[in-house]
C-alpha cells in the first residue's frame, strides 16, 4: 500500500490528474479479449507499444481492452480511449480526437501527449484491420 501511495504522489507531482492516476493504478480496461473481432499492436515513435482488442457487434464497440509496454501516460491514454469508445459505432470511435482523450483524462504532463496519439493511432489501425477483414 505504501508503494502505491508513493506512485500516486509521483504521478500527481508529474502532472497527472486524479482520473488519469486512477486509470493507471487500477489498470482500467487493461487485458486481453478472448477471440476479439479485431486486434492490432502498434509501436509509436517513442518506442511504447500498445495492442488494442475489440469486440464489435453491428458496427458498434461492445468491449474494448488494451495492453501496453510503456509509461504511465500510455496506460492512462489507453484506459481513457477504451472507456470513450465502449458503446460507440466504429465511425464515432474513429472521430474521437487526441484532444478529447486528453480532456477526458483532465490532465497529463505535456511530454506525455504523444501517448494519447499512440492510443488514437492504434485504434485507427485496429478499426482499419477489422474493416479490411469484414468488408470483403
Amino acid at each position: 500500500m505504501k508503494q502505491e501511495t508513493g506512485q500516486v504522489d509521483l504521478l500527481r507531482k508529474s502532472g497527472y490528474s486524479d482520473k488519469a492516476i486512477d486509470y493507471v493504478i487500477n489498470r482500467v480496461n487493461v487485458g486481453e479479449i478472448e477471440e476479439p473481432d479485431a486486434c492490432v499492436a502498434y509501436t509509436g515513435p517513442c518506442g511504447d507499444t500498445m495492442q488494442i482488442y475489440l469486440k464489435i457487434d453491428n458496427d458498434r464497440v461492445i468491449e474494448a481492452k488494451f495492453q501496453a509496454i510503456g509509461c504511465a501516460g500510455s496506460y492512462a491514454a489507453g484506459s481513457a480511449l477504451m472507456e470513450m469508445i465502449k458503446g460507440e459505432t466504429l465511425e464515432q470511435a474513429e472521430k474521437i480526437s487526441v484532444d478529447e482523450v486528453i480532456n477526458h483524462l483532465g490532465a497529463i504532463p505535456p511530454p506525455k501527449i504523444h501517448c494519447a496519439c499512440l492510443a488514437k493511432r492504434t485504434l485507427e489501425q485496429t478499426i482499419e484491420q477489422y474493416r479490411s477483414r469484414t468488408e470483403k
